[in-house]
């Protein structure tokens, strides 16, 4: 227990560092140098640290499911979906590489019951260690079919491959295939391991097979199907990118965080997307600003000294100028019980640092849109 408690808290302090140097990359990518050497060391920084907050999320996730207290939120699942989140999420380290990736999908539509996020994120660890034991400029492919009552994904690579004695072991805490000099990222040998307990949370399967050493390796996810295949539907991702390409309308923002480097920094980001910001790094502080400054949005940290987040958020419901502003958590506690006591607290939405500004932008994209209907609408 002393254990669990102790990864729960190493993994909050190890985010709250990582979110003024993530925001730090977004200031500079929208006001940067255009130097070629500056851009591409600026994207490698981007992929290291989001190298380092899929290690933390591992290493939480893992400890969660030996725990029991990992949930999923099961509902009907496109495939296409989760293997356009899992492609998009790692295509930065299969780029940097320089693999070719493949991707193989029916026109057909095939549906599971399962959790988006999560399966996105069996798939994603797959086509990750994919890419990191893939030597570069390898190929990797990935494809999707229906067989009978199950969904079938694999993920096909031409890399390292593993030993026949290895295969059995890949799937343990802690196991990776080898440890090479010459393997350019390293990990804590959780992905897989995690990988196939979240399958399985799904009722499906997650085998592993190769040919042997230098012969690449294939990974093959079976979840079971629902209902019957049938046509897909066209440009099902078409709507939430024509809403994140439309402009989003001025908004007044309050930025909560004692953390001086993560508050500013983010106050610069909303700031270059045309807000009115301000900062403010207590509790007793933003209380002070809120009734003059009457934010439309709050993006609150909850672990502050002196006053917690919740108790701020309790605070500004009181008051009648915040009573209805879109209040935001951000913190380093992203357990589903962690985002229930948020909303019981009176937070709209709940965000993991370090937040990434697409999902901010998301919030903000619903909040500018919901002021636009009501000021336009007569009810």
């Amino acid at each position: 227990q002393r254990k669990d408690e102790f990864l729960a808290m190493l993994a909050h302090e190890l985010r709250n560092p990582l979110a003024p140097i993530r925001n730090g990359l977004e200031i500079l990518r929208a006001t940067g140098s255009k130097d070629q050497r500056v851009s591409a060391t600026r994207e490698m920084m981007s992929r290291q640290v989001g190298h380092m907050v899929r290690l933390i999320d591992d290493l939480m996730d893992v400890s969660r499911i030996s725990r029991g207290k990992l949930t999923l939120k099961l509902e009907k699942v496109a495939l296409r979906d989760v293997v356009d989140a899992a492609v998009e999420a790692n295509r930065p380290l299969i780029d940097a590489g320089g693999h070719t990736l493949e991707v193989d999908l029916p026109e057909s539509r095939i549906e599971v019951e399962g959790d988006l996020t999560r399966l996105a994120q069996v798939l994603g660890n797959l086509l990750n260690n994919a890419a990191k034991y893939t030597p570069d400029s390898g190929r990797i492919s990935l494809s999707a079919r229906r067989e009978g009552g199950s969904a079938v994904v694999t993920v096909r690579d031409t890399g390292m491959g593993i030993a026949p004695d290895m295969l059995p072991k890949v799937f343990e805490l802690f196991i990776q295939a080898g440890r090479s000099i010459e393997r350019a990222q390293g990990g804590l040998g959780l992905g897989l391991a995690l990988a196939r307990r979240l399958v399985e949370m799904h009722g499906g399967t997650l085998d592993a097979s190769s040919p042997g050493p230098g012969l690449g390796s294939t990974f093959t996810v079976r979840l079971p199907a629902s209902g019957q295949a049938d046509v897909a539907a066209q440009g099902a991702g078409e709507g939430e990118a024509g809403q994140q390409s439309r402009p989003v309308g001025t908004l007044r923002i309050m930025v909560v965080d004692d953390n001086v480097d993560a508050a500013e920094t983010f106050g610069v980001i909303l700031d270059l997307l045309g807000h009115q910001t301000r900062v403010a790094h207590s509790g007793p502080e933003a209380l002070e600003i809120a009734p003059g400054f009457v934010p439309e949005v709050v993006f609150l940290d909850i672990g502050m000294p002196g006053m917690s987040g919740y108790e701020v958020v309790q605070h500004l419901r009181a008051m009648p100028n915040t009573a209805s502003s879109t209040i935001v958590a951000v913190t380093g506690w992203g357990s589903e019980a962690d985002r229930m006591r948020a909303q019981k607290a009176g937070f709209d939405h709940h965000l993991v640092k370090p937040v990434e500004t697409s999902a901010a932008q998301a919030i903000l994209h619903a909040v500018s849109s919901g002021l636009s209907s009501t000021t336009s609408s007569p009810h």
